[in-house]
């Protein structure tokens, strides 16, 4: 298969909190060439909403890479299955997206609280004051990209931690009713194979677009307008139009658009060494771990 060519490139930073509206939710696009991504904004308010998302999502037709910052699948290899013990543990990631957006349905603005009650899904789960009795203790279960990403010097947290401001958790489960919706309209990599045309999306994780522009660990976070143009300039950008905030949301996504950009044709991150076909049908990938 010939590597995708795209024309367009997005990144958006997540946002599993509660509540409609979100200030952690930030999209960026960028086109070809240098210029540097801009944000686009919601079109009926100031601030995202994850709904707001998905309709934006169902709007693209364009060849456009988009990267999701959070984590499309929970780990499954380790244990050979998402909930293991649980009756009906779902085979792979499309039947989980279901379960997930099935259990919650009554749930507001793609929210999860009614999948995190179920008595028997809550086991695999710390919460805060709630950690079941099925999690591992430590760092939690992890996929193996994230293992992958532990070895480029990252630090993963694992899905199935939901307390703490590095949890992924809850970003992951909102948008795997996301992802489940788009299910037909959009596809998403490496559960769908790469289209010929049109939209795609990849998962991403932010913090290997910082290190990539050489912001250390322990730094990664963009707060300030000269941070910002330092970044994007490491990774073949043009100097960024001034922002009314600058907040690490926003600078996420314009860095991480401008990564996608400039890495979208490398082979290898389309064909990580480790990813076997079971790998990506039940606990996916993470865009630019090789």
């Amino acid at each position: 298969m010939a590597e995708p060519r795209f024309t367009r490139f997005a990144a958006i930073d997540w946002s599993g909190a509660q509540g409609h509206r979100h200030k952690g939710i930030a999209v960026a696009v960028c086109e070809t060439g240098d210029a540097a991504p801009v944000l686009v904004a919601p079109s009926s308010a100031s601030t995202w909403s994850r709904d707001d998302v998905l309709d934006w999502l169902l709007d693209q037709a364009m060849p456009m890479l988009i990267g999701l910052d959070l984590s499309p699948a929970f780990p499954f290899v380790d244990e050979g299955g998402y909930f293991p013990g649980a009756p009906d543990s779902p085979p792979d990631a499309r039947a989980l997206w279901k379960m997930v957006d099935d259990i919650s349905a009554a749930d507001p603005h793609l929210a999860v609280s009614s999948l995190l009650t179920d008595p028997e899904i809550r086991r695999h789960f710390r919460q805060h004051r709630d950690c079941g009795d099925l999690f591992p203790g430590g760092a939690g279960r992890m996929r193996v990209c994230e293992h992958g990403q532990r070895a480029m010097g990252l630090s993963p947290s694992s899905c199935f931690n939901l307390v703490g401001a590095a949890q992924v958790g809850k970003s992951s489960l909102t948008g795997m009713r996301v992802l489940h919706r788009l299910a037909g309209h959009v596809p998403v990599w490496p559960f769908d194979p790469v289209p010929s045309q049109g939209p795609l999306i990849v998962e991403i994780y932010t913090t290997i677009a910082a290190r990539a522009a050489g912001i250390r660990k322990g730094l990664s976070k963009i707060r300030d307008a000269a941070a910002l143009d330092v970044a994007l300039a490491a990774i073949g950008s043009d100097p960024h139009a001034p922002l009314a905030r600058y907040d690490d949301h926003a600078t996420d996504a314009i860095l991480t658009a401008a990564w996608l950009r400039a890495n979208a044709d490398r082979p290898e991150l389309w064909h990580p060494a480790a990813m076997t076909s079971h790998i990506a049908q039940t606990e996916g990938w993470t865009f630019g771990v090789s």
